[in-house]
């Protein structure tokens, strides 16, 4: 009998613990992940509804910062700098706040994101970008808080925020001419050194072609400029690729090449690995 109270003991606590109460969020999170030309735009936002109350003016008082949503920060970031109201914004995530206006609002990015609604301490040294806007009245009644990213082209987009009948409008410009022609000039360029050590690597990593691997990481090492070492990384993986192509001869030379630079660098790792296999392969 005592055993089957302490069975259904366990069992009524397992239930319990399983058994939390779930509900639905009064201002349910929602997420933005845009591309605008070529960066990329992510918003995260929690969405209070009107539910027949007066948002601005009174719900969400004039004249005064405002969370610009509810709950948690509502954040945005870029993947590039972008220029919001001729000024420019460097990459990074932001809190999104507001000081609504009737006829102006601010739009303020503010570098620290971790807040449950406004910083308990404002401090106007992490207000990365400041800008005024006028706001819209709209035809018609949104009864959610809604951000949208529209009008997106190749070099601007702008963001909205809608509540009840009002919409402010932050346009925005990114640097897509900026980053095709970086992406355009590396491409032109051909592999970097990196490149061909990531096509060596895998090579030597899933037993393709030695002697293809053989020329990629040679094009590696020739890239290093001139006066500065030969990255060791490079020489020891040349060494494993010689090794396994059955040039143990050449494969103690390139370790060894890879043993002194790595003893250079102090690092412990690659020091070790070379030995053993100048070890292994002197046998």
């Amino acid at each position: 009998m005592r055993k089957i109270i302490t069975l259904l003991a366990v069992v009524l606590a397992n239930l319990a613990l399983e058994a939390q109460v779930k509900t639905p969020q009064s201002s349910p999170l929602a997420k933005i992940d845009q591309v605008v030309g070529m960066t990329n735009v992510q918003i995260e936002y929690s969405r209070p509804s009107a539910k027949g109350r007066t948002v601005y003016g009174d719900l969400v008082p004039f004249g005064k910062n405002w969370r610009t949503g509810a709950n948690a920060n509502t954040t945005i970031s870029f993947s590039e700098d972008v220029t919001i109201g001729g000024k420019q914004l460097k990459k990074g995530k932001y809190a999104l706040f507001t000081t609504p206006r009737a006829d102006s609002w601010d739009v303020i990015f503010y570098t620290e994101t971790n807040n449950w609604g406004l910083p308990a301490q404002w401090d106007e040294s992490k207000v990365a970008l400041k800008t005024t806007v006028k706001p819209e009245t709209l035809n018609k009644s949104v009864e959610s808080f809604s951000i949208f990213l529209n009008n997106l082209s190749n070099d601007s987009g702008v963001l909205e925020l809608s509540w009840e009948r009002t919409m402010v409008s932050v346009p925005f410009n990114v640097p897509t001419q900026e980053a095709a022609l970086k992406s355009i000039e590396k491409t032109l360029a051909g592999p970097s050194a990196g490149d061909y050590f990531s096509a060596a690597q895998y090579f030597y990593q899933t037993n393709g072609d030695m002697n293809k691997a053989l020329t990629w990481i040679n094009n590696a090492v020739s890239m290093t400029p001139s006066g500065n070492d030969t990255p060791f990384w490079y020489l020891r993986l040349k060494s494993l690729i010689q090794a396994k192509a059955g040039d143990k001869k050449g494969a103690i030379a390139t370790a060894k090449e890879s043993l002194a630079l790595s003893v250079k660098a102090g690092n412990a790792d690659y020091e070790k690995m070379n030995k053993d296999s100048i070890s292994e392969w002197s046998k």
